[in-house]
C-alpha cells in the first residue's frame, strides 16, 4: 500500500529511501542505527505528532538547514494499475521551523485530511507503561484507535482541545470572564465534546465485543470499559459546565468533560487492573487490543489503507506468541512495518517480507 518513502534530513536520515514494500516490512540493525526513525516518519503521515509524540524542533537532523521532509505514495483499495498511487507528504521549512506543512497530491492541506487516506497505528516500547501512566496515555492511545474508524475524529478532537484551551484561559484570568463569552465557548466545547465522547464510548464497546470472540490464549486477554468524564449529551455537559463555573473558576480550570475520559482495562478471568498485572501481561493485553482493533477494521465498512507500525514487538514475545502474532497479521490487510536487531525472530515470515538493513541513518534493501 505505501512505497517510496523518502526521509530527507529527518533524525539521523540525510536521504533515505524505502522502495520495494510488501505486506511485512522489515527494518534491521543495531540499536540507534536509525530503524525508528524511519516508523516515526512514516507515522507522521497521519494526524498528530508521531509514534514518539516529538516536537517538531526535534525532528530535523543535526547539521542540516532545520526542515525536514517525509514523503510516500500510497496505492488505495480499488486503484487499477493505469491509477497514479496518492501522494502524500509532511514536513517543516528551515524558514518556518514552527510550522508543519502537509501535502496530498502536491497541495498543501490541513494535517486532518491524512486521516481521510490511511490509518496508522503502533505500538512502541515506550507504550508498555500505558496502563501505569496516567489516564492521558489511554485518552491518547484510544483516539488513535478511534481515529482509524472515524476519520473526522481528528476534527472533533481539535475542536474540543481548542474551546478548552479557551475556556481554561477565561477560568483564570484576573478578571471575571463575560458569562456571554462563556456561554459561546461551553457551547463549542460541549458540541464538539460529544461527538469526541460518543466516538470513544462507541469503539470502546465494539473492541470489548470483539475482545470476547478471540481465544484467551496465547495473548492475555482483556476487557474494556468506557468512563466518561462528564455528561455525553450535548446539552447535559453544556449544563454542566455552566453550573461547574464557581467551582472550576476557583480551580482555574475545567474539572468536567471528555479531557478526564478513562479507558478501564481489566485481566479478563482474574478482574484484575491491567495496572496490579505483570509487565508481560500487560504487553500480551496491549498486543491483544491492538490484534482485535485490526481484526474489527478488517469486519468494518472502513477502505483505508492501514498500517501497522511494530517497534521491537517481536523480539520481547516467545516462539509461540511470536508465531501467533504473525499468523494474525498475515490474516490481515494491513500492511505491517516491524524492527528488531537481528533477523531470527523474523524466521517465520522472513521469505515472504521486504527487508532492509539500517545503519548510521541509511537503509539497504537486503535480497
Amino acid at each position: 500500500m505505501l512505497d517510496r518513502i523518502l526521509l530527507s534530513r529527518f533524525r539521523n536520515h540525510r536521504e533515505t529511501a524505502v522502495e520495494g514494500t510488501a505486506q511485512f516490512n522489515l527494518l534491521v540493525g543495531e540499536n540507534g542505527a536509525g530503524k525508528t526513525n524511519v516508523l516515526e516518519a512514516i507515522s507522521l503521515l497521519s494526524p498528530g505528532r508521531g509514534l514518539r509524540r516529538a516536537s517538531l524542533a526535534d525532528m530535523p537532523g543535526q547539521g542540516f538547514d532545520g526542515g525536514f521532509a517525509v514523503s510516500a505514495a500510497l496505492a488505495t483499495p480499488g486503484a487499477g494499475a493505469e491509477e497514479e498511487p496518492v501522494q502524500l507528504g509532511t514536513g517543516i521549512m528551515a524558514e518556518r521551523p514552527g510550522r508543519r506543512v502537509v501535502q496530498i497530491n502536491g497541495a498543501e492541506a490541513p494535517a486532518v485530511r491524512l486521516a481521510e487516506w490511511l490509518s496508522i497505528g503502533w505500538l512502541t516500547p515506550a507504550m508498555d507503561r500505558i496502563f501505569v501512566e496516567g489516564a492521558g496515555a489511554r485518552r491518547r492511545f484510544l483516539d488513535r484507535l478511534v481515529l482509524a474508524v472515524r476519520p473526522d475524529h481528528a476534527g472533533h478532537a481539535t475542536r474540543l482541545d481548542n474551546a478548552l484551551r479557551e475556556r481554561n484561559r477565561l477560568l483564570s484570568d484576573d478578571l471575571a470572564p463575560d458569562p456571554r463569552w462563556l456561554d459561546a465557548i461551553e457551547t463549542q466545547l460541549a458540541e464538539a465534546g460529544a461527538m469526541v465522547a460518543a466516538a470513544r464510548a462507541e469503539l470502546v464497546q465494539r473492541l470489548e465485543e470483539t475482545l470476547t470472540s478471540l481465544p484467551e490464549s496465547p495473548f492475555a486477554r482483556p476487557s474494556l470499559a468506557y468512563q466518561p468524564g462528564g455528561p455525553i449529551d450535548a446539552e447535559a455537559l453544556a449544563r454542566a459546565l455552566r453550573d461547574g463555573r464557581p467551582r472550576e473558576r476557583a480551580a482555574q480550570r475545567t474539572l468536567t468533560g471528555p479531557h478526564r475520559d478513562e479507558m478501564l482495562v481489566t485481566m479478563a478471568g482474574k478482574g484484575q487492573p491491567a495496572a496490579e498485572c505483570s509487565t508481560g501481561e500487560q504487553k500480551a493485553m496491549l498486543i491483544a487490543i491492538t490484534l482485535a482493533h485490526s481484526q474489527l477494521l478488517e469486519s468494518g465498512a472502513e477502505q483505508r489503507p492501514r498500517l501497522l507500525l511494530l517497534d521491537e514487538v517481536a523480539a520481547h514475545l516467545d516462539p509461540l506468541r511470536r508465531d501467533a502474532l504473525f499468523d494474525r497479521l498475515r490474516a490481515g490487510s494491513a500492511q505491517v512495518w516491524l524492527t528488531g536487531t537481528e533477523l531470527a525472530p523474523f524466521d517465520a515470515i522472513a521469505r515472504e517480507a521486504a527487508v532492509w538493513e539500517v545503519s548510521s541513518g541509511s537503509v539497504h534493501r537486503l535480497d
